[in-house]
Formats: structure tokens, sequence, C-alpha cells
């Protein structure tokens, strides 16, 4: 389905039933609603191709691959990043999706953990996502992601910076109108690992997360700091309902 159109009728089915919620996407141009919509022209879909190669590679001292524990992904992973950030056991803490496969490098297959950004990191990440794209974001009913709930809530409504903004001051407030000719969505973190047309490339949330708090010439915390997962997981009980994208494609 093409941009245009699509966004017409996810704008209509929202508000048939009530949600005022809207994807990114339904703020991007027509242009890349299209470029999104088509998985020909989707740059992102590059990531999802070879995440699919690297699920399949052997890596580490064990010589696992991902596919070697986890199977068929199209399967066993269908579902899995609407359920993330999610509370690990062994770290007693909450994780999202990119610690997930970095911990599983490190665990399982006796490999060193990918650096932030890492195309690697990014590539696995986008594939897995990719196979719960059309499902709904379902987040971990966990009581112990309890504190991790609080301080995400609190962060996304505390003014940062020497402009004395916060989250909900751009995708609350303002969504809907433009910042410095962008249009400013309602925050939805659906369709992360994202190809950003910025960046040229693809990007997590955290880094994502990155870019508004220097916009906002506010230090900006730690990739993989309890910080940026607090604030992943109240986005995603914030999101929740609503459907899954990776990978998106934004300005």
């Amino acid at each position: 389905m093409r941009g245009g159109a699509a966004a017409l009728l996810l704008i209509a089915a929202t508000m048939a039933s009530g949600d005022e919620r809207l994807s990114g996407t339904a703020f991007m141009s027509p242009e890349t609603r299209a470029m999104q919509a088509d998985d020909l022209a989707n740059p992102g879909m590059f990531a999802v191709l070879e995440g699919a190669r690297l699920w399949e590679e052997t890596a580490g001292v064990s010589g696992r691959s991902c596919a070697g524990c986890h199977g068929d992904a199209a399967e066993t992973m269908k579902g899995v990043a609407a359920r993330y950030p999610a509370f690990d056991e062994a770290s007693n803490a909450a994780v999202d999706l990119t610690a997930r496969v970095n911990l599983c490098r490190t665990r399982h297959q006796d490999a060193d953990p990918l650096p932030p950004e890492d195309p690697r990191l990014l590539a696995l990440t986008t594939f897995i996502g990719h196979q719960s794209r059309g499902q709904k974001i379902e987040p971990d009913p966990d009581p112990r992601l309890q504190p991790w709930r609080e301080l995400g809530a609190r962060l996304f409504r505390t003014r940062m910076g020497q402009l004395n903004f916060s989250c909900a001051n751009c995708h609350d407030d303002n969504a809907g109108r433009h910042l410095a000719g962008n249009p400013i969505p309602q925050g939805h973190a659906t369709g992360y690992p994202i190809y950003r047309l910025e960046w040229q490339s693809m990007g997590s949330l955290q880094r994502r997360f990155r870019n508004c708090l220097v916009g906002v010439r506010a230090e900006p915390f730690a990739y993989g700091s309890r910080e940026f997962i607090a604030l992943e997981l109240f986005l995603a009980d914030r999101a929740a309902g609503m459907t899954i994208e990776t990978p998106a494609v934004r300005p």
C-alpha cells in the first residue's frame, strides 16, 4: 500500500476506534510515507537483510549462531519486539531489545558485546523487530519494572537543558506543529530502529533520545543507561496497542 493512502487509512482507523494516538508515519510527507510503505524503496530493508544474514552467522568462542538457538526467526521472534523493554532475571534489571541481543552474544555465544549503534547490532535488532511488524505493542507487565516505569514517566515530563524543554512539551503539547521545518509527531516509538534521512543510516531509539537532548542543549545520558531504558519503557506503555512498523523511515 502506498504512503498517502496508508496514512489516510491509519488516521481513519484510529479516529474510528476513538484512539487519537497516531504513529509518526501519519505526520510524514507523502514521499516519506511511500518510501516506508514500499519494501523495495525502504532503505531500512537493507538492515533487515543484513540482520537475516547475521542471524545465521556463527559468532564467538562457542561458534553458535542466533538461528542455532532460536531457529526460524519468522516463527520464534514474532511478537518479541512488542514486549520490550523487559525484565532480565540474571541482571535484575530492565533491558531493551538491543541489550538483549548483546546479552545473548555474551552469555550464549561467548562473543564480545557490540558497541552502541554498531551497524551489526542495528541490523540484528532491526531484523528481529521486523518479525513483529503489524503486531500490537504489549509492554511487559512484570511488577519489578515499576521503578523504571515511574522513572520514565518522570523523565518524559522533566524540563531539561538550557532551553528548558521536556519531551512532553514537544510531543504532547505541540504535536502536529513544525520545528525547524520538520513535523513534530506524538512521539510513539513504533518503528525503531529507523532509517532517518538526516542520518543517511539506521539508528536506535536511544540515538534519537540523544539527538533530542542535544537539541535542547542538555547533557545526553549514556547509551544503555537506566534513564534511557526507563524512557523506552514509558514510551512502550504510552504506545500500548499501537502497531509495530519496523523499519520506519523518518526525515
